[in-house]
């Protein structure tokens, strides 16, 4: 056997040259690489533990407040009670007092309910007119409405006195008429309620227009000292003036 020690050397240093290699630009980047890995394990297992502590923690304290808001919350329960009876034992002992008076007052207690119930019916009386006048304009095409009390507002402004039409008259730019709406008007309705109030007052005047609801229905024509009035609001009012009566 014929061994060639020239090609034998070269193949050692070709292995030699490959391991340094290797160890240069292989095993050590690994090695750096596995040990930056375990590095960030070691640094997340701990940032872990650590959150986990602090979880602990703040479960401690959340059960030491829940455990605080209870003993609380049975104190306040307790005073609570305690106020409770006091308070009901006071309010017998007014009440039997009252009641006794009532009883040395009772006529003039009586006639003072009476009043007060003859007024709730009539303020519920009132309610309901209001009610039934809301529904029954609801019911009414809205053009003959607005064309109705426009023609009752037109003969109103006609029963005025000569003073009452020179106060709505002499409004001027710094004090215009205040016209009110029960509901707020387009510009052609509002320019034919206009052309009535000129015609009637005799001259146009400046106006301001504004809608009020508790109007329910009409309209209400305010100067410095004439307030003209054709609404149901007015009329409702009137009536219960006279239930009143």
């Amino acid at each position: 056997m014929h061994i060639d020690w020239w090609t034998l050397a070269l193949q050692t240093v070709n292995v030699l040259v490959l391991i340094w290699i290797l160890g240069r630009f292989f095993f050590r980047p690994v090695a750096d690489l596995v040990a930056k890995r375990r590095d960030e394990a070691a640094k997340l297992l701990a940032d872990a533990d650590a959150a986990r502590k602090q979880a602990e923690a703040l479960r401690a304290e959340a059960a030491r407040l829940r455990a605080g808001i209870d003993a609380q919350r049975d104190l306040l329960i307790a005073d609570a009670r305690k106020a409770a009876e006091a308070e009901k034992a006071s309010l017998l002992a007014r009440l039997s007092s009252e009641l006794e008076q009532h009883r040395k007052d009772a006529a003039i207690a009586i006639e003072r309910e009476r009043a007060v119930m003859q007024r709730a019916v009539l303020d519920r009386a009132n309610e309901l007119s209001v009610q039934i006048a809301r529904r029954l304009l609801d019911r009414l095409p809205s053009d003959a409405t607005f064309q109705a009390f426009l023609d009752g507002l037109s003969a109103e402004l006609g029963k005025l006195t000569a003073g009452a039409h020179q106060g709505l008259a002499a409004s001027d730019p710094d004090h215009p008429l205040e016209v009110v709406a029960a509901a707020r008007l387009d510009d052609k309705r509002a320019a034919r309620l206009r052309d009535v109030i000129h015609k009637a007052l005799g001259s146009e005047l400046p106006m301001q227009l504004s809608c009020d609801p508790n109007l329910i229905a009409g309209f209400e024509i305010r100067g410095r000292n004439v307030i003209v009035r054709n609404n149901w609001q007015a009329d409702l009012a009137t009536i219960r003036k006279e239930l009143d009566r």
